[in-house]
């Protein structure tokens, strides 16, 4: 079932469904616990398991996003980051008995592509200046403008797409296999679902990554290109 077609209760007459509901427990679960592994850090060999673990996964999406872009993460670590803590923790807290997941919404799912829908241009105005980004959708030719348009939406539209259905279609698959052998299968798709979930949060986070990166380094590359020395010319005298 979707969960926005769950309401919980009302809220001064505005329904509060189990989209909307578990998107504040996971914002809560992530907030509580980053507050509780970093409150006492330890800048010695010697730190806690939840500390190491946290580091482990920092510094994995640092490398990460630096084999993507070739660049100093620190800019996009913070965003990049959180899309892919928010989307990965959804899914995984799917295990828990009565926990709609909120990235089986369409409406979350295409909140977050809005999300990096509005990071591309802020990212790529940052790197490269307002003019120089604009002007990367007049290229090759002005006749281009409007088809550059139209694939920064639809890209939009499909990073939407495809979180959902691949979440959707596992709770659907999960629902039939429930029905068909109610005592095996649930274990094997719950098991299923924790590792499609973490792959799904994974890709979600490097295509943000590979449209941000793009958007910030267009600029310098054609700037390269016409900065290249021109090819010497063939000698007339042999």
């Amino acid at each position: 079932m979707n969960p926005d077609q769950v309401v919980l209760w009302y809220l001064h007459g505005v329904p509060v469904n189990a989209t909307v509901f578990f998107t504040w427990v996971v914002m809560v679960f992530l907030v509580v616990g980053s507050w509780l592994v970093t409150r006492r850090l330890s800048h010695g060999p010697e730190m806690g398991r939840w500390q190491n673990l946290l580091e482990v996964v920092v510094t994995g999406m640092r490398d990460q996003i630096r084999q993507v872009t070739r660049q100093d993460p620190g800019d996009y670590l913070p965003f990049v980051g959180t899309l892919f803590l928010f989307i990965a923790v959804s899914n995984l807290l799917a295990v828990v008995p009565g926990f709609h997941p909120p990235t089986g919404s369409l409406s979350t799912t295409a909140a977050l592509a809005m999300a990096v829908f509005v990071a591309v241009p802020v990212f790529g105005v940052a790197r490269q200046g307002l003019w120089a980004y604009l002007a990367q959708y007049l290229k090759p030719t002005p006749f281009m403008l409007p088809f550059n348009v139209i694939g920064e939406l639809s890209r939009t539209l499909a990073l939407a797409v495809r979180l959902y259905g691949n979440i959707m279609s596992g709770v659907v698959i999960g629902a039939i296999l429930l029905g068909v052998a109610p005592f095996f299968f649930p274990v094997l798709m719950q098991l299923l679902g924790l590792l499609t979930g973490l792959i799904q949060a994974y890709i979600f986070a490097v295509l943000a990554m590979v449209y941000i990166a793009s958007a910030a380094t267009a600029h310098r590359r054609t700037v390269a290109k016409e900065g290249e020395a021109p090819a010497p010319r063939p000698s007339q005298g042999g």
